[in-house]
């Protein structure tokens, strides 16, 4: 089955040129099916392009998904048309009266403020509030993640002494979950952050359990509650061409910025990037609403459960 979005929104077509399988509300109405029901908060300035990397691998499933896009009110999009915020996304005043099959909150560019600095930190950590009691499963990533963690656990973030930019190998330590399904030992994933969680933080917190990891890039995945919050610290869900546009800004701007590791071919970006993460990818989030979602949630919706 395909992805059940708003009609008319942008990721749509980018998706079909992709050959991607997207269906509009129009035609998912035809078919008498009870779609996953998935919310999306967010938080990236570019949002149009985060939704496209998202739907992109949510679509790649059997299951009907139905998205929600939220918004909160502390916190005003400067890079998205406000017509668009107005035309797909919801206010979470008024999603929380409802319960979703699944949440994912993508990473923002804060990892340098601290969490009380961040102007919509309350309101963040009412949605996470609410989702601990109202959503099967949770997805956080890159920044998010380290925010849950925060939030729910007290594991505390740590400034890196150079921004953890590229393409890194990852380890599975837990190959018997259902989240790792069809993984290699190791596979590669994007990461773009200058902040990172540690080890031995999270070792002393009673219902973490770390179940990937890379050498250069760290943490990778920490899983609670049986699955029913995963934070992840990289961005899977990354473009092809997202580190390059990234590094080309920053350059644009002065800033100090090496170039991404294990990205470009042959390390000339001159020849583009070399992808090694889109089937792991695909996988991940496949895995996460098969295993996760699907296989967890009750069929009455209303009757998730904290």
């Amino acid at each position: 089955m395909p992805l059940r979005l708003p009609d008319r929104l942008p990721a749509i077509e980018l998706l079909k040129q992709e050959n991607i399988f997207v269906m509009d509300t129009s035609r998912a109405s035809t078919q008498d099916i009870r779609p996953l029901r998935i919310a999306i908060l967010n938080l990236m300035p570019i949002k149009i392009t985060t939704e496209t990397d998202l739907i992109r691998l949510l679509s790649n499933t059997p299951l009907q998904v139905e998205v929600d896009f939220m918004k909160i009110k502390s916190h005003t999009s400067k890079n998205t048309p406000i017509e668009h915020m107005q035309a797909f996304y919801r206010d979470f005043d008024e999603m929380k009266k409802l319960k979703y099959d699944g949440l994912i909150v993508t990473g923002a560019p804060l990892e340098q403020m601290e969490y009380n600095e961040v102007k919509y930190w309350d309101e963040l950590t009412e949605v996470f509030n609410w989702a601990h009691r109202n959503v099967t499963s949770t997805m956080f990533i890159c920044w998010a993640a380290q925010a849950g963690l925060y939030h729910f656990y007290g594991v505390p973030k740590h400034a890196t002494d150079k921004k953890v930019f590229g393409v890194f190998e990852h380890h599975v330590l837990e190959p018997m979950l259902p989240i790792f399904r069809g993984f290699d030992d190791t596979f590669y994933v994007p990461h773009s952050r200058h902040s990172e969680v540690r080890r031995e933080d999270i070792e002393k917190v009673e219902g973490l359990n770390i179940v990937s990891e890379s050498e250069d890039a760290g943490v990778h995945m920490v899983i609670a509650r049986g699955g029913r919050e995963i934070f992840i610290t990289g961005h899977s869900e990354y473009s092809p061409y997202t580190l390059d546009q990234e590094y080309k800004r920053d350059l644009g701007k002065g800033l100090p910025i090496d170039m991404p590791k294990n990205y470009y071919s042959d390390d000339d970006p001159e020849k583009g990037p070399l992808v090694r993460w889109r089937a792991h990818a695909n996988l991940l989030f496949s895995n996460w609403l098969n295993y996760y979602v699907y296989q967890e949630t009750p069929y009455n919706i209303d009757e998730i459960k904290e």
